[in-house]
């Protein structure tokens, strides 16, 4: 009895190792790439995320600027798709482009918000929803539906010598964007950099000098820490 319980043992670790080395074998022959479908806006919205930024860095150093590789942008869809078809995303998002005239979307900006992250914040600029929005994400999440894998690691993203890890939250807010950031649960913003929650506490409670602003154009980015746009994959100029 002894003697079968062993072998059975050792046939399960076997089996174990044989489905890990296929599971990392197959993460190789399939990379994934983490992409945001994101909306680009025009200076007027520019110049207050990076006015805020600034503001950030000011109290929190440690955070990020606002720069070419941590571009601000709408986040419209966050994706794991297969790293092979990515040139089938641009064309299906090229497609929709064709019939969504994003450059005559009008946008409200009216608050600012944060996303808890241990005693940090992830803070942005909140736009108001709009039926233009709403359709022109669900139109982009059917149409890169087919492209996509339920979830990604850290390999899926940029990242470098500076900025060497991608926090779990980022990894699997990938993930999860559809359903629990779309549609109804969708929030468009504009991130603007990272501080303590008790400072983004008291920013928040500031009086917001609300303002409008337009698009520019649509791009694709490769993700990177804390969902930052740093890789412009592709970018679409905003057609009137």
């Amino acid at each position: 009895m002894r003697g079968l319980m062993k072998l059975s043992v050792a046939l399960f670790i076997d089996v174990a190792t044989l489905v890990g080395y296929a599971e990392r074998a197959s993460a190789q022959q399939d990379p994934v790439t983490a992409i945001d479908i994101a909306l680009e806006p025009d200076a007027t919205m520019i110049q207050h995320a990076q006015a805020a930024n600034a503001r950030l860095l000011k109290v929190f150093p440690k955070g990020f600027a606002l720069d070419a590789t941590h571009h601000p942008h709408i986040s419209m869809l966050q994706r794991y798709v297969r790293t092979a078809d990515l040139d089938k995303v641009y064309a299906a998002v090229d497609k929709v482009l064709t019939s969504e005239k994003v450059a005559s979307f009008r946008l409200k900006a009216f608050k600012y918000y944060y996303i808890p992250w241990e005693s940090l914040g992830l803070a942005g600029i909140v736009v108001e929803p709009t039926d233009d929005l709403l359709r022109f994400q669900q139109e982009l999440i059917d149409a890169v539906a087919p492209f996509t894998t339920k979830t990604g690691s850290a390999s899926a993203f940029v990242t470098t010598p500076e900025d060497p890890g991608i926090n779990k939250p980022t990894i699997d807010y990938v993930a999860a964007f559809v359903p629990k950031a779309s549609g109804k649960h969708f929030n468009p913003h504009v991130t603007i950099g990272i501080a303590t929650q008790a400072y983004l506490k008291k920013m928040l409670a500031e009086p917001f000098d609300v303002f409008m602003f337009s698009l520019v154009a649509a791009s694709a980015y490769q993700l990177g820490d804390f969902g930052t746009a740093r890789k412009e994959l592709r970018t679409w100029p905003a057609k009137p």
